[in-house]
């Protein structure tokens, strides 16, 4: 097989995946816009803050979606379906569990949470006025979690097409409803995200159901014993680390421009989203490469896997290329569509082209992701994330004189290290003995 072949499959489960993904930052756009057209810019920064919050908050334990996308895959890579469907059982049981917990302790989440974020008050009254009604999602956007996961290993990226345009479809109309219509500011924003997160729910326990049934009978409901789950807590609990230290420079990186003003805040804000659009158009390729590698895995086939790699890099290199380009030809367009605050819109101009460029830099980790995440090896995407997370505090704090200059310099660094961790592990440890030169 040679690796031109790769790229029909890998851009046949990206492609739905992209599609439902641009939905995503469409969404942050529109949440963006329609606060960020609102009177006075601490509407858009109290909204930042409490994204922010529960991107720590929901995502911090995005590892129930990577986590089952590897186990899944690779059970059904070697045609383990009594095992495929265990795995969804023990998932669904620790989202549940998880959530419950953030339910309990909303409060104290809540008000900790935002406290370490900024400390403006009219800012963090905003964020918890948005904070109070979005953790009610908790369950939906957990139990989600998994289910696309689950999904996704099957190399069905479909269902994340479907759920992902249905959720952002409703949250998008309800922002419009409710901001603009209703005039409910930042709460408007947040109840709409909380419809929209259980209307994904409903629709995606129908579609896992009618998949349950065509795999096996439905009548043992066991979650098998502590050897079961053993893998599953292990991969989570690497995964859960990665993550929070992910989130948790996401975080520092929005506090530390907070420091510098709630116009600084909002600029940034508005260029972070630039790269998450991009970031989410790149994670159709990861999650492709997830569920391909991760079934490559299973059939022990190194040659195979390696074949996936190389495709799937080719693809995300052309990809962020060509979005780089967009940004440097439409960025001040961009930026006036997003907000005419002018203080904000001339900040967000000075810092434009560190928006344009951490794609770049960023753009291996994302696919390495995918491809850790396939063989199950979230050790090395923890260990990876551990040394990028240390030298970005200590490359801000060296560049501190710099102000947010300095601080999106350490930050196109963190994202830099990210991907040269992973590529330096993979090229010594995981590239196939038979293709090394001899």
């Amino acid at each position: 097989m040679k690796t031109a072949s790769m790229y029909p499959q890998i851009l046949a489960l990206a492609a739905p995946i992209i599609i439902s993904n641009i939905s995503v930052p469409l969404l942050g756009l529109v949440d963006t816009a329609v606060v960020g057209h609102l009177s006075d810019s601490v509407y858009l920064a109290g909204v930042t803050l409490g994204a922010t919050l529960f991107s720590f908050l929901f995502w911090g334990f995005g590892f129930l979606r990577m986590g089952t996308t590897g186990a899944v895959s690779q059970a059904a890579g070697a045609n383990d379906y009594q095992r495929v469907v265990l795995l969804l059982r023990q998932g669904l049981v620790m989202a549940l569990g998880i959530a419950a917990g953030l339910l309990i302790f909303q409060g104290w989440l809540v008000s900790e949470g935002l406290a370490l974020l900024a400390d403006d008050v009219a800012v963090v009254t905003q964020a918890k006025n948005y904070a109070n009604i979005r953790i009610w999602s908790a369950p939906a956007v957990l139990v989600n979690y998994v289910l696309m996961g689950w999904f996704l290993a099957q190399k069905d990226s479909r269902f994340a097409l479907k759920m992902l345009l249905l959720g952002n479809g409703i949250n998008i109309m309800l922002d419009l409803c409710f901001v603009v219509l209703l005039g409910w500011h930042v709460e408007g924003v947040a109840l709409a995200s909380v419809i929209a997160d259980y209307s994904v729910l409903v629709a995606g326990l129908l579609l896992a159901y009618r998949r349950l049934i065509t795999l096996l009978p439905v009548t043992d409901w066991s979650l098998g014993g502590l050897d079961d789950f053993r893998v599953l807590f292990r991969v989570n609990r690497q995964l859960m680390v990665r993550t929070w230290l992910l989130l948790g420079s996401m975080a520092y990186f929005t506090a530390q421009g907070a420091a510098f003003g709630s116009d600084t805040l909002a600029a940034n804000a508005i260029l972070m989203q630039f790269i998450m659009m991009a970031s989410y158009a790149l994670d159709g390729y990861a999650h492709a490469v997830e569920a391909l590698v991760g079934q490559a895995e299973g059939m022990k086939d190194r040659l195979l896997r390696h074949r996936i790699v190389v495709s799937g890099a080719a693809l995300s290199g052309f990809t962020v290329i060509t979005i780089s380009g967009l940004y440097g030809l439409w960025g001040r367009e961009l930026v006036g569509v997003m907000t005419d605050i002018p203080e904000v819109q001339n900040l967000a101009l000075t810092y434009l082209p560190w928006a344009i460029g951490v794609p770049l830099l960023a753009a291996g980790s994302y696919l390495l992701d995918g491809v850790y995440i396939g063989l199950m090896r979230s050790d090395v995407m923890r260990n990876g994330m551990l040394v990028s997370f240390t030298a970005f505090l200590v490359v801000e704090q060296l560049t501190s004189q710099w102000a947010n200059q300095g601080l999106w310099f350490a930050f196109a660094c963190f994202m830099l290290l990210r991907s040269s961790v992973m590529a330096v592990h993979y090229c010594y440890r995981l590239y196939p003995s038979s293709l090394r030169p001899r």
